[in-house]
Parts: C-alpha cells; sequence; structure tokens
C-alpha cells in the first residue's frame, strides 16, 4: 500500500550537511493525507525520534536536532526530505522514513513510534 525509499545517506565530517530524500509510492489515498516523519537508529539504540509534520502541518523537531535540521515534504512530487546541519558525531545513525495514513478521528503519531510504514533506511555517518 505504500513504499518508502530514502536516499541521500553518506559519511561526511562533523559539521558537514546532507540532505535525505524519501520517495514514496502509494497505492491507496493520496500522498497529502500521510502524516510523515523521521527516525534513525544509532548502532546499540534504539529507534529514535528525529522529525515530523503534525495533522496541521506544522513541523516538530527533537530537541537534540532543533536549529540544525530541516524537515520538508513536495507532495507534488511524493517526497519527503530532511535537510541536516552542522552534523555532529552523535548524529551517526541510520535514518529512516515514516509514514501513517492521517484519519479523521485521530491525529499523525508526530513524534511517537506508531507509524505504521517505514522505510528501509540510509546510513548516516558523521566523523569527529
Amino acid at each position: 500500500q505504500v513504499r518508502l525509499v530514502e536516499s541521500g545517506g553518506g559519511s561526511v565530517q562533523s559539521g558537514g550537511s546532507l540532505r535525505l530524500s524519501c520517495a514514496a509510492s502509494i497505492s491507496r489515498y493520496t500522498y497529502s493525507q500521510y502524516c510523515m516523519g523521521w527516525f534513525r537508529q544509532a548502532p546499540g539504540k534504539e529507534r529514535g525520534e528525529v522529525a515530523a509534520f503534525d495533522e496541521d502541518g506544522r513541523v516538530i523537531y527533537a530537541d537534540s536536532v532543533k536549529g540544525r535540521f530541516t524537515i520538508s515534504r513536495d507532495n507534488a512530487k511524493n517526497t519527503l526530505y530532511l535537510q541536516m546541519n552542522t552534523l555532529k558525531p552523535e548524529d551517526t545513525a541510520k535514518y529512516y522514513c515514516v509514514a501513517d495514513l492521517e484519519l479523521p478521528w485521530a491525529p499523525c503519531p508526530k513524534l511517537r513510534n506508531e507509524y505504521n510504514y517505514w522505510g528501509q533506511g540510509t546510513q548516516v555517518t558523521v566523523s569527529s
């Protein structure tokens, strides 16, 4: 029903930038009807939130990335982005694009780990 494919990961030095993309293939409903976000998982750690949209289109960020990362979406291209600036070694992780259908009776999961659809992830490595 929903297929998410991330791209744009790589290796950078501390202070560098990367832009992640997530292309969505959707067989039911339209892309704009889906709540979208980014999560990440570092080696040996649980998956954690990065950024997401709420049901009103406002953006929400984890405290650890505020002021450095910017989430955006292009509904015409079915694509989600994550611009990451001033990267730090602690940002090293596999980054996952997530999606969930927005329902009239339920708000978007926002930064809660409750999304039904996940991409395969893209690796980001930041060296000091």
